[in-house]
């Protein structure tokens, strides 16, 4: 009898697996998904962030060494230059009192051998320091 035949909904849930589940778990793995990758990018961001704070500070300090650096070299020079003119006017001196020395030779040669070997170690002196500017520039 085919028409007797009526479905009738048991009174007990049913043990197949319902269709809800699924959409719940589904956002539950999306939103994991997304906040694993939300993390990766803040991550990166803030590693680019230190990266370009820390090159921006090693960039200063880099200028602040060379600034400081330059202001020795000048300081030293400015220092072998004074010398070196001091060492000028001397040597300058001493050759014209040898001059006057030879002009007015007689039998005072113990002078003008004195005076020749200051002069000859002045000029050692000049020669030092002419060198060690040349190791400046």
């Amino acid at each position: 009898m085919p028409g007797l035949e009526t479905k009738t909904t048991p009174p007990y849930a049913s043990r197949e697996p319902s269709t809800q589940k699924k959409p719940k778990a589904r956002w539950f793995w999306m939103f994991w998904i997304i906040f694993i990758a939300l993390g990766g990018a803040g991550a990166y961001s803030y590693s680019n962030h230190l990266k370009d704070e820390m090159v921006a500070q090693l960039q200063q300090d880099t200028q602040k060494e060379i600034a400081a650096l330059k202001t020795q070299y000048d300081t030293r020079f400015n220092e072998l230059s004074q010398q070196m003119d001091e060492l000028q006017s001397k040597v300058q001196s001493f050759n014209e009192l040898l001059t006057f020395t030879k002009d007015q030779a007689s039998g005072k040669t113990d002078n003008s051998n004195k005076l020749y070997s200051q002069l000859n170690d002045v000029k050692k002196q000049l020669n030092k320091l002419e060198q060690k500017m040349e190791l400046l520039k």
